[in-house]
């Protein structure tokens, strides 16, 4: 097992599964993913870098682009949601939708290979 499947077993069953959801996504996007940490937490990398954290709260569930422009990139498409500079904050009940996810992934990837 890599750090993605360590932390998805360490949270509930609920919290697993949305996180899931969104890995599956991703990995449409961005086959190649590895799992790794990257700033203390869970993470899919692409070449090496970041692509995507992930982290459980008791009041909601995140997840980390590692960029400011992505995030503000997909804000128009996460009105309802909590966004900061680079993250993206969400509960089990209300996912972040996975064509929003993919997009992510789409924009995220460009830029690791654009460095």
């Amino acid at each position: 097992m890599g750090a993605v499947d360590d932390y998805f077993s360490s949270v509930d069953a609920t919290t697993a599964a949305v996180f899931e959801r969104i890995r599956r996504a991703l990995l449409e996007v961005a086959p190649e993913a590895e799992q790794g940490m990257s700033y203390g937490m869970a993470a899919l990398k692409v070449e090496g870098r970041p692509l995507l954290g992930f982290r459980a709260a008791k009041q909601h569930l995140s997840i980390f682009p590692f960029s400011p422009e992505v995030v503000a990139a997909v804000s128009e498409r996460l009105e309802n949601f909590d966004l900061s500079k680079g993250t993206i904050r969400f509960t089990a009940e209300k996912p972040i939708p996975d064509e929003v996810v993919r997009e992510i992934a789409r924009l995220r990837v460009a830029e690791i290979e654009r460095r």
